[in-house]
């Protein structure tokens, strides 16, 4: 049984009910990322009810975290930040399973992590563990919910493996090294974060239109969001190959 007072307004919504609200209880997703836009994320598939979530993150706690990983506390500075999502979900939702992991997600240690998972949610920061995030999900017929952000800007979109376009679909020439660290403000990761939390209940729930073969794009500074039709690129070097 599960406390149906707790998820009472989700069980009022038509597309869910109970059967949906058992549905979120029984899912499992894995978090990449608990930093800017997994923070978002934790809390919104906390409060909604996603029973069993897995987090991965090697990074530790940084004071310069603060303006935007809002679940971290102050206190736990210098704390592998999976860890200190975990303390915070157990202390807002005790009911919710959490599994986390201290590494750093590499071509030698992601089988045995994401086969126990429905959905992958891209919270990484950068364009290396973005790309290699992608090709380990196409790889492995896993839906893969992206987001990204920088400064007061950011895009979401969702791939599902020989379905639907992929990251490499749309930058097959990216050099995932060409990685240069920009600001960015709350607002903006909190924007992009809760369309990749809404996108994960919608894909486990099979209601709505999702985000597939359209890349939704955010201009904080203008208030502006844009869809942008892709699909798949016929000379994708990891589609063809799968």
């Amino acid at each position: 049984m599960f406390n149906k007072e707790r998820y009472n307004r989700n069980i009022l919504i038509k597309d869910i009910g109970e059967d949906g609200q058992k549905n979120l209880l029984n899912s499992k997703v894995l978090i990449a990322g608990a930093g800017g836009l997994g923070a978002t994320v934790i809390a919104n598939l906390a409060s909604v009810g996603i029973g069993n979530m897995g987090i991965i993150d090697n990074d530790k706690l940084e004071l310069s975290n603060l303006n935007r990983q809002y679940i971290h506390k102050f206190d736990n500075i210098g704390k592998n930040k999976a860890k200190s999502a975990k303390e915070w979900i157990k202390s807002f939702n005790p009911d919710i399973n959490v599994q986390i992991y201290q590494i750093r997600l590499d071509k030698s240690n992601y089988k045995d992590i994401i086969n126990n998972y429905n959905i992958i949610i891209d919270c990484f920061d950068s364009y290396k563990s973005k790309f290699l995030l992608n090709k380990i999900a196409v790889e492995n017929n896993k839906t893969l919910i992206h987001g990204g952000v920088t400064e007061f800007y950011g895009q979401t979109t969702v791939i599902i493996p020989n379905k639907t376009a992929c990251l490499s679909c749309l930058i097959p020439d990216i050099n995932p090294d060409a990685y240069v660290s920009k600001g960015v403000i709350s607002p903006a990761v909190s924007t992009i974060a809760s369309i990749q939390s809404m996108e994960t209940v919608k894909t486990l729930l099979g209601i709505g239109t999702s985000l597939t073969n359209q890349l939704l794009t955010y201009d904080g500074l203008k208030m502006e969001f844009k869809k942008i039709n892709i699909q798949k690129n016929p000379d994708c070097p990891l589609c063809n190959q799968t």
